[in-house]
């Protein structure tokens, strides 16, 4: 993070009242200052790329067949053609909101702040929250039902109380964090190439139990316009990375300056190609392998599509395989969740009780938003709500507003980035995200 420039030096901030009790202008002043330009990445456009991928795919990917795949094949091939371009385009236009800011160094949160003011700011925060925290809770729930399935149908063991089970997944999970962040990174790091040859594997090793003639000709009772409506909040969902997009640009201002953006769309571009050939190609393989039927009875017992499959192939194989590549993939996505919840918990802690958070800045800060992060997962993971539900609505209303709303919103506003609002791609993804929001209320009030 870099020192904020004061906002009274930029025309755009002349409206602001940036005091200096001001909580939230003390926190960005507070940063360190930004690292020299020409300085060496911390990680290649590869890694980044890798980062960004490991982040995406989590629940949301091992729920997506079940989703997509439930409303057949020209829904699905739709879908597929264009979640490429909706993403890429999505999140290239939500990271110009740090890569074009005039004020350098400053994380997304910051920069919504400077440029909309203290309210405006602060109900971004907590979308922004929003969007992040209640990720963490699908995670828990999905380890938790993940493990309880593997003990039951594999090593075919007793069915424990999931009040016993939920905190020691979820504290699995969490007490990595007690080792440092560089820690975590390095293991979600590495965890993410067994990942990609894995969900390549699975995807290879279901082709013979294919059922083309019977997925091709299934018909839905749900008209194709309305599938694809129903398919979006969950597409949205499981494609989104957006958690880790605000570091990648600050990364790479570090290295490259003023030329960071286009660095930054090479990282999105690459990191689209991957989620969309490995995840659509999972998520075609497996709504292929089960057929419509299975992928109802999978959502009913509320477990990833790979937990299923272990469930009712029976072959050894796929038995301990599946439980442990979702295993896998959600403790990466929950290590990226996990951190993008701490920093907007730091962030609100901040507004909200800033002498408080003064007192307790530093490592205690951090532990204490672990220990509340590990009891109120592993209370939802043991009430067990329905883990589709959740990612609808998540996905649908939170995510949508931040990565396809927002960046609208700020553009028209500041001067200095009124340019981007009137970009076909920023008018386009606007209008999507309005579309997958009003979808998401219509399904939450019917």
């Amino acid at each position: 993070m870099g020192r904020a420039v004061p906002a009274s030096t930029h025309e755009d901030y002349s409206h602001l009242d940036l005091s200096e009790h001001d909580p939230l202008q003390k926190v960005a002043e507070s940063q360190e200052p930004l690292e020299p330009e020409g300085r060496q990445s911390s990680q290649s456009l590869f890694t980044w790329a890798l980062t960004l991928f490991g982040t995406a795919v989590g629940a949301g990917i091992l729920f997506l067949p079940i989703n997509a795949g439930s409303f057949g094949f020209w829904p699905l091939l739709i879908a597929t053609v264009f979640i490429g371009p909706l993403v890429f385009f999505s999140h290239r236009t939500y990271s110009r909101i740090v890569s074009a800011s005039p004020t350098r160094g400053l994380d997304v949160l910051e920069i919504v702040y400077e440029l909309t003011g203290r309210k405006r700011g602060l109900a971004t925060a907590v979308m922004y929250w929003l969007s992040i925290y209640p990720t963490v809770l699908i995670y828990g729930v999905s380890i938790t039902n993940t493990v309880d399935s593997f003990i039951v149908n594999q090593l075919h063991g007793p069915q424990l109380n999931r009040w016993v089970l939920a905190p020691l997944c979820v504290g699995a999970l969490t007490a990595v964090f007690v080792l440092g962040r560089r820690v975590v990174l390095r293991i979600a790091s590495i965890l993410v190439y067994p990942l990609i040859i894995a969900l390549g594997g699975i995807s290879l090793y279901l082709i013979p139990k294919w059922d083309l003639e019977s997925f091709f000709h299934y018909q839905s009772h749900t008209p194709i316009w309305l599938s694809l409506l129903l398919i979006l909040p969950v597409l949205v969902f499981s494609f989104s990375h957006m958690a880790a997009v605000s570091q990648l640009v600050l990364d790479m201002e570090k290295s490259h300056g003023a030329e960071n953006e286009k660095q930054v769309s090479k990282v999105e571009l690459v990191t689209t190609i991957m989620l969309v050939v490995f995840t659509m190609f999972f998520v075609w393989s497996c709504s292929m392998a089960l057929g419509a039927d299975g992928m109802d009875k999978a959502a009913e017992a509320n477990v990833p599509v790979l937990t299923y499959f272990a469930n009712v192939t029976h072959t050894p194989m796929m038995a301990f395989a599946a439980p442990v590549i979702a295993l896998i993939a959600i403790a990466t996505s929950y290590y990226g969740h996990m951190m993008g919840t701490e920093e907007g918990t730091k962030y609100l802690v901040r507004f909200f009780a800033p002498e408080w958070a003064e007192r307790v800045e530093g490592r205690k800060f951090s532990i204490l938003i672990y220990v509340a992060v590990f009891v109120t997962t592993s209370l939802v993971a043991i009430l067990n709500p329905s883990i589709m539900d959740l990612i609808s609505v998540v996905g649908g209303l939170f995510v949508a507003f931040l990565v396809y709303i927002l960046p609208m919103l700020l553009f028209q506003r500041a001067k200095s980035l009124r340019s981007y609002a009137r970009r076909p791609e920023t008018v386009i993804i606007f209008l999507v995200g309005l579309l997958i929001m009003g979808v998401t209320v219509y399904n939450l009030v019917h």
